[in-house]
């Protein structure tokens, strides 16, 4: 878990996965996650899923780290339907409950909700606003 993982390889992978998002500094995100899973096959970086705290605007957390949240859950497109996905959500909900997690949270598109579903998610009604 939390293995080291580099902007390039980070980058390639969301190049495959997500077509059209530039690239990025992923040193900030992992300096404020507590914890993330990866997965390499035959040495290349193929899957990602990150668990990052419930974090107010000033950057310390506001229940104690009782709420945590899976964010870019990312598989290559040469990977999917082969369960990896499901396998890194599940590895990440058992960290963010070693790391003191009491409710794991999930943001998705209505497309997803099976996956998710897979992952041990449940729907809830949820509020979201774009700034």
């Amino acid at each position: 878990m939390s293995p080291a993982l580099s902007d390039a390889e980070l980058n390639a992978l969301f190049a495959a996965a997500w077509p059209g998002r530039g690239e990025a500094s992923f040193v900030p995100v992992l300096e404020r996650s507590p914890a993330w899973v990866a997965a390499r096959r035959e040495g290349r970086l193929v899957g990602y899923v990150n668990v990052t705290p419930q974090l107010p605007l000033g950057g310390t957390p506001r229940d104690g780290g009782v709420h945590a949240f899976v964010l870019d859950t990312t598989v290559h497109p040469q990977e999917r339907r082969r369960g990896l996905g499901i396998r890194l959500v599940r590895v990440a909900t058992e960290a963010a409950g070693e790391r003191g997690a009491r409710w794991l949270h999930v943001d998705y598109e209505p497309h997803l909700e099976p996956f998710y579903e897979q992952c041990g998610f449940r729907p809830t009604a949820a509020g979201l606003l774009a700034l």
